[in-house]
């Protein structure tokens, strides 16, 4: 049988879960966009979609931050506006990741 979770736990672990995993999504972000100069370079077209990662950078740098100060503050109500903050702007910024995978993706064959 499960034990109960209080809510404060539950939120320090959606903020630890979502700190690594948007500070890795920041370098994936990076890594398109060097890919994306890269073909750029070579192919002699633009897209908009290294412009959506790099904002998308910005998104998840906004998640990873706001998580991390979440889990050093002791307040319980700036805990749980940080980590409401931390879920939006992962929501949003995995998003326009798949938006920017659909720009790449058309814009290649385009």
């Amino acid at each position: 049988m499960a034990l109960p979770v209080s809510s404060a736990e539950l939120d320090e672990r959606t903020c630890r879960l979502i700190c690594p995993i948007a500070a890795a999504m920041v370098g994936v972000c990076l890594t398109g966009i060097g890919i994306l100069q890269v073909s750029i370079s070579v192919a002699r077209r633009t897209t908009a979609a290294d412009d959506l990662l790099a904002i998308d950078a910005l998104l998840f740098l906004t998640a990873m931050l706001s998580s991390y100060f979440a889990l050093r503050l002791n307040s319980s109500r700036r805990l749980h506006r940080l980590e409401q903050l931390a879920d939006a702007s992962f929501i949003a910024a995995m998003l326009l990741m798949t938006i920017a995978c659909f720009v790449i993706t058309y814009a290649v064959h385009i």
